[in-house]
């Protein structure tokens, strides 16, 4: 998994050299896991058992952008989103080739939200769930 050091090098505070890695929460990591990386492309950065065998936790990455899965868990107060009538948000990846993904996206047979359209601020862009109903978009800059 990724380590990063936080610095705050600046007089007012602010962190440089700082690197933001989503969590997001499943009840199934490793389906969850299989999912991302051969619907979305994303690459496995692993998954983490317990001896028993249990799943823990798992790391996929969008290029080099780490995003951790992380179980269910009443200490941590943290809940997967599926069954959830609304969403929370959702993540944001920039493909080089919004059109070839989306394609790729709809074969595998994903919940797609939205087909690939042009944004009024400069992206080509589609929405898509994962199955415990995350919310994904993926988009190519315009004119790019």
């Amino acid at each position: 998994m990724a380590t990063t050091e936080h610095t705050t090098s600046n007089d007012d505070g602010t962190m440089t050299g700082t690197t933001v890695i989503p969590v997001l929460v499943y009840e199934d990591i490793e389906a969850a896991h299989d999912f991302l990386v051969s619907t979305f492309g994303f690459t496995s950065g692993g998954i983490y058992r317990t001896d028993d065998g249990t799943v823990v936790h798992a790391e996929v990455r969008a290029g080099d952008s780490p995003i951790w899965l992380h179980r269910v868990t009443a200490e941590h107060e943290m809940a997967s989103p599926k069954g959830a009538g609304g969403s929370h948000g959702g993540l944001e990846v920039i493909v080089p080739n919004v059109d070839a993904h989306f394609a790729q996206v709809r074969a595998a047979g994903a919940r797609i939200d939205r087909e690939p359209s042009d944004q009024e601020y400069g992206l080509r862009e589609y929405g898509v769930r994962d199955p415990e109903n995350h919310r994904w978009w993926f988009s190519s800059p315009l004119g790019g």
